[in-house]
């Protein structure tokens, strides 16, 4: 067994998905002959947040505290560099199969009172494989006797292939962009420039914040209720990642030192871009925007997934 527990490959047709036993984590996924989200080796810890979980909250918690209920609380600052508490509780924590077929794996695990949080909370996620791509279907439940807030994150990073993250287009379905210092909110919201929410990666660095996320249309033309952000390159092909409009932030990260892995099995640092969709923004444990209030023996369902465009 290696350090990311076990490794569960699911496959349906030309569609492949790899998931970490530790942290749930999307090891990879490939559809139509063509890698479509970033593969990271078998770790306990992936690198740059490679395909994570991020519950019961995504991003960051500004020096780890925040108030719930009129009483104080303090994370551990899992950032310690920054002083912050970041991408929640179920990273690093060994998650239990509970159903698995050729398609598809479910894993739970519940991030337990503790320092800082209040409410047991389990999270159920099932990675499913098919025709329409990977599907991600989460269920969230309060297993305490109080309400508790709660956001959802996920962390992959989208390719085309073998075709560089340079050579890419991005395309957001944001209205909004939120400004950052220190990667904290630094004032409320502002429109999006239009030529970011559509634009080429070559030389543009991000590690930006977006809200807005609206329904787009489907693939047959009309509304189908999922955001929508897409990454495609000249030869018409793309990797498109949807998800439920309770997914209205999107966080976009576009490091220099991926380490990528060759077929031959050589790491290089690479380009990377990754799309991760969120509930709420950074900090949303303080400012409360987009937080959703998970009830005492009521769960939420929320999904996303990934697929190939061309």
């Amino acid at each position: 067994m290696d350090a990311c527990g076990e490794r569960f490959v699911i496959v349906s047709g030309d569609s492949r998905a790899e998931v970490d036993e530790v942290g749930a984590a999307l090891a990879g996924f490939s559809q139509g002959g063509r890698v479509r989200v970033e593969p990271h080796p078998p770790t306990a810890r992936p690198p740059k947040g490679s395909g994570a979980v991020l519950a019961p909250w995504p991003n960051r918690v500004r020096g780890g505290a925040w108030t719930h209920r009129g009483t104080r609380r303090q994370l551990a600052l899992t950032e310690p560099d920054a002083g912050n508490a970041i991408h929640g509780l179920l990273r690093h924590v060994t998650w239990t199969p509970v159903e698995r077929a050729g398609d598809r794996i479910t894993l739970t695990a519940v991030a337990p009172v503790q320092p800082g949080w209040p409410q047991p909370v389990r999270v159920t996620v099932t990675y499913a494989v098919g025709r329409d791509g990977l599907t991600v279907t989460t269920v969230v439940e309060n297993l305490g006797d109080a309400p508790v807030p709660f956001g959802l994150g996920f962390h992959p990073y989208l390719r085309v292939g073998d075709v560089p993250t340079d050579e890419l287009e991005l395309t957001l379905s944001a209205r909004t962009e939120l400004p950052l210092r220190d990667q904290l909110p630094d004032g409320p919201a502002r429109p999006l420039d239009g030529a970011v929410s559509r634009t080429r990666l070559a030389g543009l660095v991000l590690d930006s914040a977006f809200g807005g996320c609206t329904p787009g249309d489907g693939p047959d033309g009309g509304a189908d209720g999922r955001v929508r952000h897409r990454v495609g390159s000249r030869d018409g092909g793309g990797t498109e990642l949807w998800a439920d409009a309770a997914f209205g932030w999107v966080q976009v990260f576009t490091p220099s030192d991926f380490p990528r892995q060759g077929p031959d099995g050589a790491v290089t640092p690479s380009r990377a871009i990754a799309v991760e969709p969120m509930t709420c923004p950074p900090d949303a444990l303080n400012s409360g925007t987009d937080l959703i209030e998970l009830v005492p023996g009521e769960s939420q369902v929320l999904r996303w997934g990934v697929h190939a465009t061309g």
